[in-house]
């Protein structure tokens, strides 16, 4: 499974530039065409982070072997939920699951300063966007995604 993580504190705008990118509202499967005529990736998308939505990494891997899809792209704040922080860890709890399960870390955008400690040589952090227009935001992760 190709996986795309944005990764930010609260007021990040995470959601917006989910949304901008896969044009899903909340959680739907969406064809996404990647840079140079590569194979149309079957992308289920999740809006919110998982931490706020009670999704444990077990949970999320779970949901996207239902979707039938070949990538996900979702949001994890980098700290755990401080009222379930076993149940829903911090955002490396949740990369070292996806990486057990064999699932392959594509690209990590990180929206604002805090990135939770990830380090990654897929990973690219973009401090403006809690006050950079949305769409500019949007473009900059599309691109480094490598998305149309």
């Amino acid at each position: 499974m190709d996986t795309y993580i944005v990764i930010g504190n609260p007021n990040t705008r995470k959601a917006s530039v989910v949304r901008s990118l896969s044009g899903c509202f909340n959680r739907s499967v969406r064809d996404i065409q990647p840079l140079g005529g590569k194979t149309v990736l079957r992308l289920y998308a999740r809006v919110g982070t998982l931490q706020d939505s009670k999704a444990s990494p077990a949970d999320f891997i779970a949901e996207a072997a239902r979707m039938r899809c070949n990538a996900v792209l979702c949001c994890l704040a980098p700290s755990a939920n401080p009222d379930h922080p076993d149940r829903c860890p911090d955002a490396q709890a949740y990369l070292a699951a996806f990486k057990a399960a064999g699932w392959r870390i594509c690209s990590i955008a990180v929206l604002g300063q805090n990135g939770g400690g990830v380090r990654s040589p897929h990973l690219l952090q973009f401090p403006q966007a809690p006050i950079a227009p949305i769409n500019q935001t949007a473009r900059a992760v599309r691109v480094h995604f490598g998305w149309e």
